[in-house]
C-alpha cells in the first residue's frame, strides 16, 4: 500500500470514530488515533537545510537544522507527522553513534511504527566531497583558474575512496535504518549538483575551481550519486534522483535559478550547500518518487 492510500485509510477511520462518536458508540483507541503518517527524517546537512533559515528551534544548534528544509516541506505538504532528527555534518557512522554531545545516534528516532524514512547522507563521509572542494580550489586559485590542477594531483583517489569506504558504508547504514523500522518504506535522495557539466562565465569568481576541475568535481558527484543509487537497490530502498532535475541549478547560476549556493557571494550562511529553493526543488522530487 502506497502511502497516499495508508494516509486516506488511516483518515476514514478517523473520520469514522468521530461519527461513531457523535452517536455514542466508540472504537477502540487505536482507531481513533490521528490520521497520520509518521515520517522520520535522517540525514546530513543537504537533509537538514544547512544555511537556510529560520533555523529549527528544536534542533542543537551544531547541527544548523533549518525550519524549510526538504524534510519539513514534504511533510507540511503531504500532512505527515514529522520526526527531524537530521544534522549537518553527519556521517553514516553517526547513524549508529552520538554525533555531537546531546545529539544522540540518528537511528534512535527510528521504531517498528515508522511508516516513512528519507536521509541524504554519504557525503560527508570520510570528508571526500569537502575534501575535494577545498582542494580543488586551493588548486584553482594557484593557477588562476586554468588547466585542472586538482585533477593532476588528486587523480582517481576521490573515487576511489567512494567505492571503497563510502559505498559499503552507505550499505550498512541502509540495512541499519531498516532493521530498526522494518514496516517503513525507506527513501534516499541524491545530491543535486553543486557544479556545471564544464566551466560557464563568471563561474570562477563565485567557484574558485579550475575550468578543467569542473568536469572532473562532476564527475565525482556523478560517481557518489551512483554508490548511493547502488547502496539502496542493494537494500531495498527508493533511490530519489535529483540530477535531471538539478541540472542548470547549480552554485555557478545566478540568484533565483541556482538551488545550491557558492562558495563566494552565496546568500546561505553555509556555502555549497542547498537554498531554499534547493530544498523544496528535492521535497518535490521526494514526493514524486513516493507519490505523495
Amino acid at each position: 500500500m502506497s502511502l497516499r492510500a495508508r494516509a486516506r485509510r488511516l483518515a476514514a477511520t478517523a473520520v469514522a470514530a468521530a461519527t461513531l462518536a457523535g452517536v455514542g458508540l466508540t472504537l477502540p483507541v487505536q482507531a481513533q488515533a490521528a490520521a497520520t503518517v509518521d515520517y522520520v527524517a535522517l540525514g546530513d546537512s543537504y537533509s537538514a537545510g544547512s544555511g537556510v533559515l529560520p533555523l529549527d528551534p528544536s534542533a542543537a544548534l551544531v547541527c544548523a537544522r533549518s525550519s524549510a528544509n526538504y524534510p519539513h516541506v514534504l511533510a507540511a505538504r503531504a500532512g505527515l507527522n514529522l520526526a527531524d532528527v537530521t544534522c549537518g555534518g553527519a556521517q553514516t557512522k553517526d547513524f549508529a553513534g552520538s554525533q555531537y554531545p546531546g545529539v544522540g545516534p540518528q537511528l534512535d528516532a527510528l521504531s517498528a511504527g515508522t511508516d516513512l524514512v528519507t536521509m541524504t547522507i554519504g557525503g560527508n563521509d570520510s570528508n571526500t566531497f569537502v575534501s575535494a572542494i577545498l582542494a580543488c580550489g586551493s588548486a584553482g586559485a594557484v593557477t588562476l583558474g586554468f588547466g585542472h590542477p586538482c585533477q593532476s594531483l588528486y587523480g582517481s583517489s576521490f573515487v576511489d575512496t567512494v567505492d571503497n569506504t563510502t559505498y559499503p558504508a552507505l550499505r550498512a547504514a541502509l540495512a541499519a535504518v531498516r532493521a530498526k523500522a522494518p514496516n517503513a518504506r525507506v527513501a534516499i535522495v541524491g545530491y543535486p549538483w553543486i557544479v556545471p557539466s564544464e566551466a560557464v562565465p563568471g563561474c570562477f569568481a563565485k567557484m574558485p575551481i579550475a575550468s578543467g576541475d569542473i568536469p572532473y568535481l562532476r564527475d565525482l558527484q556523478t560517481h557518489l550519486n551512483a554508490a548511493v543509487k547502488r547502496a539502496a537497490a542493494d537494500t531495498g530502498a527508493t533511490y530519489v534522483d535529483v540530477s535531471a532535475a538539478s541540472d542548470g541549478h547549480d552554485a555557478c547560476r545566478p540568484v533565483g535559478t541556482r538551488w545550491v549556493e557558492p562558495v563566494l557571494f552565496g546568500t546561505n550562511f553555509v556555502p555549497v550547500h542547498p537554498n531554499a529553493l534547493g530544498e523544496a526543488a528535492m521535497a518535490d522530487r521526494v514526493a514524486a518518487a513516493l507519490g505523495l
